[in-house]
């Protein structure tokens, strides 16, 4: 494990490292300032193959604090259905009665519904559309919207407390008012909290998405960097339109990171 400076959360713990949903706007990458990782993100994942037997060992000389599994790369790759890492280590760290905070966009988190229970665990889902043609061209390898929408209501019919990353909003790709509505009714009827981030250009973001923003709109790419700034007068109408409807919905968001 190792210090989080992500808001709630005390420490992170990533089993895999790369991913292979291949989200075309995923800034993990600039963590690791390599360009050679940035360019093959989302082609590769590497299993942490003793994590668990590390974590054992390690987790004694922490002190108990939320864990975030995962904040870098999904703790459910399709990797984790061999490997069985995250599972492996959510067992260790329920044992020691430290709470977990999960974020996914894989329904096969929904394997580990007996060791996910109501006390000590939270599930957060990444849901950035409903619409499942625009999912598979943004997110082309992650689980599709309905099989996340599953995810909520499957442990939100087992007590267990969940969240909606709503995120990133990308300038009219998925910022149209219908899309924010239908997710804030999915957290309304799941009774999860919604989080809320616009897309974020760190290094190589914005090459990464070259192509697939082309098939949408060709001049969006130009434009794009000046639409996301916080100020942007886009930013500020998206931000208004989700707290107005969020008052509607009786549904508690803010933003993912303030």
């Amino acid at each position: 494990m190792s210090k989080s400076r992500l808001p709630s959360l005390v420490y992170s713990l990533n089993p895999y490292f790369g991913c292979e949903h291949g989200c075309i706007y995923c800034y993990s990458p600039a963590v690791f300032r390599s360009e050679a990782v940035a360019h093959n993100w989302g082609k590769f994942v590497k299993a942490k193959e003793n994590i668990p037997e590390i974590l054992t060992k390690e987790i004694q000389r922490f002190e108990i604090g939320t864990v975030g599994v995962s904040t870098v790369t999904d703790p459910y790759q399709p990797a984790e259905s061999n490997f069985k890492l995250t599972r492996k280590c959510l067992e260790i760290l329920s044992k020691n009665r430290f709470p977990v905070s999960i974020q996914t966009k894989s329904d096969l988190v929904l394997r580990d519904v007996d060791i996910i229970k109501s006390t000590g665990f939270e599930v957060g889902v990444t849901l950035t559309t409903l619409n499942e043609d625009v999912a598979r061209k943004i997110e082309p390898n992650a689980s599709r919207p309905d099989q996340r929408v599953q995810i909520l209501e499957e442990f939100h019919s087992r007590e267990v407390r969940t969240w909606i990353f709503l995120g990133p909003i990308i300038p009219e790709i998925n910022d149209d008012v219908e899309n924010i509505a239908r997710i804030l009714g999915v957290a309304k009827r799941t009774r999860s909290k919604l989080l809320y981030d616009k897309l974020n250009l760190k290094m190589w973001v914005l090459e990464r998405m070259r192509s697939t923003l082309e098939q949408f709109k060709p001049e969006l790419i130009t434009r794009i960097p000046n639409l996301v700034k916080a100020d942007s007068n886009w930013w500020q109408t998206v931000s208004s339109n989700i707290r107005a409807k969020s008052t509607e919905e009786s549904v508690m968001v803010e933003p993912a990171f303030p």
